[in-house]
């Protein structure tokens, strides 16, 4: 039976100024060729996908959305409450941080808040504040109360054992149906982690879209391997 499923893809930015801005590597393929899958298997998709995601291949599904911000992702999946969703997979790269005050420094080696909206090089060293942005994850069990819905978790640093505890914070904290692990920290491959401690590793993304598709058609996962 189709169901309707909303994908998130590719990095949210933060302007510094009205020309600049910080964002991430992400480049926004493994969400797209996500949607492509689901629509050839006859679901219904929705992709969000961010205005700097550097994928170029096909995308393919029945509503494409670009997002900017992390504000603006965060809008955008709020307003898809208002439609029938079966399932979100959260895989956009959200900035963990946003700015606050930018601070100039002055020649008497003061700090003086710039309020400009282009920062001028001429004016010397920068002093920016970083502030955390709201984790939209932990949202989308109040917005999606019925849908499945599943987190990532791409981590650079430590090992594929504090991935995986990672993976059931955010399970826990966010009450998502499933975690996917990925980055130099898990190895290669990814890791689709449950609520109950199961740990389905996936050689690569053919593999992990089929144990993405068994979650939704409500069919059991069978783990191809179990990782320690």
């Amino acid at each position: 039976m189709p169901v309707h499923c909303v994908i998130t893809a590719g990095p949210t930015y933060e302007p510094l100024d009205n020309v600049r801005r910080i964002t991430n590597f992400s480049t926004g393929q493994l969400g797209s060729e996500l949607a492509c899958f689901f629509c050839s298997c006859g679901h219904t998709v929705t992709l969000l996908i961010g205005e700097q995601a550097t994928y170029r291949g096909e995308i393919v599904a029945q509503k494409v959305e670009r997002f900017s911000t992390t504000a603006d992702l965060e809008r955008r999946l709020h307003s898809l409450t208002k439609s029938s969703v079966d399932a979100v997979f959260h895989a956009a790269a959200v900035s963990d941080f946003k700015f606050g005050k930018v601070w100039l420094r002055s020649r008497e080696n003061q700090l003086v808040e710039a309020t400009v909206g282009k920062l001028s090089t001429r004016q010397g060293s920068l002093l920016a504040e970083l502030i955390p942005t709201p984790k939209i994850i932990l949202q989308l069990r109040d917005w999606y109360p019925s849908a499945k819905l599943v987190g990532w978790k791409f981590e650079v640093d430590g090992e594929q054992a504090q991935v995986i505890r990672l993976a059931h914070q955010q399970i826990s904290e966010a009450h998502t149906d499933a975690c996917v692990t990925n980055g130099p920290a898990y190895g290669a491959g990814f890791g689709l982690v449950t609520p109950d401690n199961q740990i389905v590793h996936a050689q690569d993304k053919a593999a992990l879209f089929g144990a993405l598709k068994g979650l939704i058609e409500t069919k059991p996962i069978h783990p191809i391997h179990r990782k320690a």
